[in-house]
């Protein structure tokens, strides 16, 4: 009843909310991925997407269908790799996000086990900026991590916001009266998020200072929670405990792009097999994993 390749391009639809980005990432024409879109909604009976000149927004139907294309293509791929002679094997040294481990990265993990069982896998985490270093340096062969905003290097995933993250129970107060800085919880250099946050506070003038610095997500997590700074995090990663805050004193943090992003003489075959399974995935939810984005904060 419903086509592969329409799923496919209803997934990347919902997972960039852009008819555009998602032909550039399927490597079709934006044409073919409309027509895709709506045949699979002439197939379903019902409204997927609401789409106009500037936004894609998923209704409750296509919220429900990004559930069912997936693990109908899932099927689908089982089958295909059951009945095909090709076997992908091999070694694959992934590097991963810090920001991704807890709440997203088992899905990943776990659907490209169950597709790939007889690929090894030497993980990496570590600061978006370190990982860009190590595949340079030939050390990784696949990398899942940010990028700014604009940037152009790697294949986009999903882009999203940075915001201010604080104790949930626990309030913000403004300082810009007293001139208080802002006490901040980071990743060290050459963290992205980091870099993003003080070039934001400096640009608006706000002064700051590093209050805890870790290298790890759970410190960073615990020193936020306790109330000894605020957070620069992802909005659809956040971590139990914390809750996006907006002082009126405080500037945005604009936005970061979570990419792939390979060595070119990578095995092709393992690859794609993770480029497939982080497109099983889909993009997190604001505090919650695979699914299609809401509005945080």
């Amino acid at each position: 009843m419903y086509e592969p390749v329409q799923l496919r391009s209803f997934l990347a639809v919902s997972q960039l909310l852009s008819f555009t980005r998602a032909a550039e990432r399927l490597g079709l024409r934006q044409s073919t991925v409309s027509a895709h879109v709506r045949r699979l909604e002439e197939a379903a009976g019902r409204p997927l997407l609401l789409r106009d000149t500037h936004t894609v927004q998923l209704t409750v139907d296509g919220e429900a269908m990004i559930s069912f294309a997936r693990d109908i293509l899932d099927a689908h791929d089982r089958a295909r790799r059951h009945f095909s002679t090709t076997v992908v094997r091999g070694k694959l040294r992934l590097g991963v996000s810090e920001d991704l481990i807890s709440s997203y990265l088992p899905d990943v993990l776990q659907t490209f086990r169950r597709r790939n069982p007889l690929v090894d896998v030497e993980l990496t985490v570590a600061l978006s900026g370190t990982l860009h270093q190590l595949l340079d340096a030939r050390a990784l062969d696949l990398v899942f991590a940010k990028r700014l905003a604009g940037q152009s290097r790697g294949t986009l995933v999903w882009r999203d916001r940075l915001v201010w993250l604080g104790a949930a129970d626990q309030p913000t107060p403004s300082r810009r009266a007293t001139g208080e800085p802002v006490p901040l919880v980071v990743y060290p250099p050459p963290s992205i998020s980091r870099a993003q946050a003080l070039a934001a506070l400096s640009s608006a003038g706000q002064p700051w200072r590093i209050a805890c610095t870790s290298g790890s997500l759970g410190g960073l997590v615990a020193a936020a929670r306790a109330g000894l700074g605020l957070l620069p995090h992802s909005a659809r990663l956040v971590p139990a405990g914390l809750t996006p805050v907006a002082p009126a004193d405080l500037p945005p943090l604009g936005e970061v792009e979570f990419i792939l992003l390979s060595r070119p003489d990578a095995d092709p075959a393992v690859v794609a097999a993770v480029s497939e399974a982080v497109g099983a995935a889909g993009r997190p939810t604001a505090g919650g994993r695979g699914r299609a984005p809401r509005t945080v904060g």
